[in-house]
């Protein structure tokens, strides 16, 4: 009996390993043409914060990193009229990837960052004129994680890009509208996200001639997502879609971006492999028959 339990057991390991996805991490390396990665820490973590932070983004299992730090003065810089003397908590990772990879966020403290998304960081991005990066963020406690983003502004610059700061400042206020929306509004937040992407899609592909054309836009977006704002909210929406509209950006390259990224928010459930459910219905299947395999 002993015997026939210590081999159902070795089944069920051998079986439940076939099931999960491989998660093994490649060797880290110095990769020498994009650079190491950059990790931007804010300025007012203590000792204690800053470990944990360290030990969020797994920075101890990078081949090699730079390690600066973002406060006041970085805030001023890249969004004028900012507060210099605001808490800088939240932190994050900016790997930089080949042209065309794409713009990758992840929240690695989902339960400290509490108003902004992963999603909602995406899009304020790629207004920025952030791409072709892997982003992180942590943070050690509850915060709202706003300045996360002046920190990925400074870690990408400091890998070698250069970022308009009109376009940092629209991006951050397109932030604190997200934010607002879903805190204040009531709006889902993955749905905030969807509004924003969209809506800035159409301007990309239609490039509205007027403020007119924008609202426009704006009302169709809202309509097909059948999102409710007051006048006034519905109004700062225009407003930002407007300065957008006006930024020197490259709206056809924006557009293949915006695109890829409206996929990826609308295939959010898709994450999972699809063949991962079948391994496991299989896996079970096979553990059962092998068990009464073991008593025949």
């Amino acid at each position: 009996m002993m015997k026939r339990i210590l081999i159902a057991c070795t089944t069920f390991l051998l079986l439940f390993s076939f099931i999960i996805p491989n998660t093994t991490k490649a060797d880290s390396f110095v990769d020498e043409k994009l650079g190491v990665p950059i990790v931007v820490y804010g300025a007012n973590l203590s000792d204690t914060e800053k470990a944990d932070v360290k030990r969020a983004l797994k920075v101890d299992e990078e081949a090699e990193v730079e390690e600066i730090t973002v406060d006041g003065s970085d805030l001023v810089k890249y969004i004028p009229g900012g507060d210099g003397n605001a808490r800088m908590y939240s932190s994050a990772k900016i790997k930089r990837q080949e042209e065309g990879k794409g713009l990758v966020v992840k929240i690695v403290t989902e339960s400290n960052i509490t108003q902004v998304t992963a999603d909602m960081y995406a899009t304020a991005m790629l207004t920025a004129g952030v791409e072709d990066a892997i982003v992180e963020v942590a943070a050690p406690k509850k915060v709202s994680g706003h300045s996360a983003l002046t920190g990925i502004y400074k870690a990408y610059e400091v890998s070698g890009e250069t970022l308009d700061t009109e376009r940092t400042e629209v991006a951050n206020d397109e932030l604190s509208l997200a934010t607002k929306f879903s805190e204040e509004a009531g709006v889902d937040q993955q749905k905030v996200s969807e509004l924003l992407t969209d809506i800035k899609k159409e301007i990309a592909d239609k490039k509205p001639a007027t403020k007119e054309d924008v609202e426009k836009i704006v009302t169709e977006q809202l309509d097909k997502l059948e999102i409710q704002l007051s006048e006034t909210d519905r109004q700062l929406l225009i407003d930002l879609m407007d300065r957008i509209k006006d930024l020197n950006i490259d709206f056809g390259k924006l557009s293949d971006q915006l695109s890829d990224f409206s996929q990826k928010v609308k295939d959010k459930i898709g994450e999972i492999d699809p063949s991962f459910w079948e391994k496991v219905k299989t896996f079970f299947a096979d553990l059962l028959d092998a068990i009464k395999s073991l008593f025949n």
